[in-house]
């Protein structure tokens, strides 16, 4: 599969709809479903992730990709971005087959296979699921302003800072992404302005800090009302409380305003839920055959959502996937040290 120059593969091309083979399909490409691809691949399975996003990392590439994340193990810190890659390149000894920009909406489960149909009309055929959706299925919060400009310099992820070189870079929104990207493509885009329609932010107070140090202008108690340009984003018209109306040149906007997170196709699938998650036992199984789930989607008596935890259950739901994919293997698979 092509990767960018991070490492990290990149969306794999829509195809026409077409039918999937896989011993192990895991929905959901954040660090859990990363995890449980290196694993599935440790047990000699293959294995194929699904995701409704373009990029892979879930939550973590998709809200905080420069966040120092402190809570997983051998890591004193590490940036999102960076465990996201680290958790790409151990998958890859597995050779999963990412299908990015899809949706899995359909569910139907056999005697000895599950079949998952995607939005693009293509199925999956797998001997066992695993969901690893985080929060579900979640798409970015539309910018009022920004209709009809997506692919013509608005954008709603910055997965990589050295196409936004020499640029100028409008981005809107308060939260942890945004300053995130402030801080990153300092020194990098021609020049930054950050527009939130606050004078408070929700991002970590460090980052904040650092970007309001900088020379990013952060334009706040505004809003962004127009986008101007022929076929390419060219400047911004930012209209501030008080009336005032101000234009900035941007070649890049990013609309960092959040994401709206739908479990509806899952609740069709007839999966046991509480709430806004998935039930499952001590071994990840959820109430249909062949179907585990895995990471923050899941609740059982005593859970905790951390990253950390996710790896732990992933390699549960793999290891007792196991012995249903293949019958002659046991569900503890011996220690990844043995035998090296």
């Amino acid at each position: 599969m092509p990767r960018k120059d991070d490492g990290v593969p990149q969306e794999e091309a829509q195809e026409a709809a077409q039918l999937h083979e896989t011993d192990v399909l895991i929905v959901g490409a954040g660090p859990a479903g990363l995890f449980g691809a290196y694993y599935a691949g440790f047990r000699g399975m293959s294995v194929t992730l699904v995701d409704s996003l373009p990029e892979i990392g879930g939550q973590v590439s998709a809200l905080y990709p420069e966040k120092a994340i402190l809570d997983v193990a051998g890591f004193p810190t590490i940036k999102g971005r960076e465990l996201i890659s680290q958790l790409v390149a151990q998958a890859a000894s597995a050779e999963p087959t990412y299908l990015l920009n899809r949706t899995a909406n359909a569910l139907t489960v056999g005697e000895d296979s599950v079949t998952m149909g995607l939005d693009d009309g293509s199925e999956i055929v797998a001997k066992v699921v695993i969901v690893t959706a985080g929060i579900g299925k979640f798409t970015p919060r539309p910018l009022p302003a920004g209709d009809g400009w997506e692919g013509r310099g608005l954008v709603f992820f910055v997965p990589s800072f050295d196409e936004y070189r020499g640029k100028d870079v409008v981005i809107v929104g308060g939260g942890d992404s945004a300053f995130d990207w402030a801080h990153q493509l300092d020194g990098i885009a021609s020049s930054i302005t950050l527009v939130h329609r606050r004078d408070q932010f929700r991002a970590h107070q460090a980052t904040i800090d650092a970007v309001l140090a900088s020379d990013a202008e952060v334009i706040t108690k505004a809003q962004v009302t127009a986008l101007i340009g022929d076929d390419q984003v060219e400047k911004v018209e930012i209209t501030k409380d008080d009336g005032e109306v101000v234009t900035k040149p941007a070649q890049a906007v990013v609309a960092a305003l959040g994401f709206v997170a739908d479990l509806t196709a899952m609740k069709e699938w007839g999966l046991e839920f509480d709430k806004r998650h998935i039930k499952v036992d001590t071994s990840t199984r959820t109430n249909l055959p062949r179907v585990f789930a895995a990471g923050d989607i899941t609740e059982y008596d005593g859970k905790v959502r951390l990253i950390a935890v996710g790896f732990g259950e992933v390699a549960t739901a793999v290891n007792n996937a196991a012995p249903l994919i293949f019958p002659d293997q046991g569900v503890f698979p011996g220690h990844s040290s043995e035998g090296s």
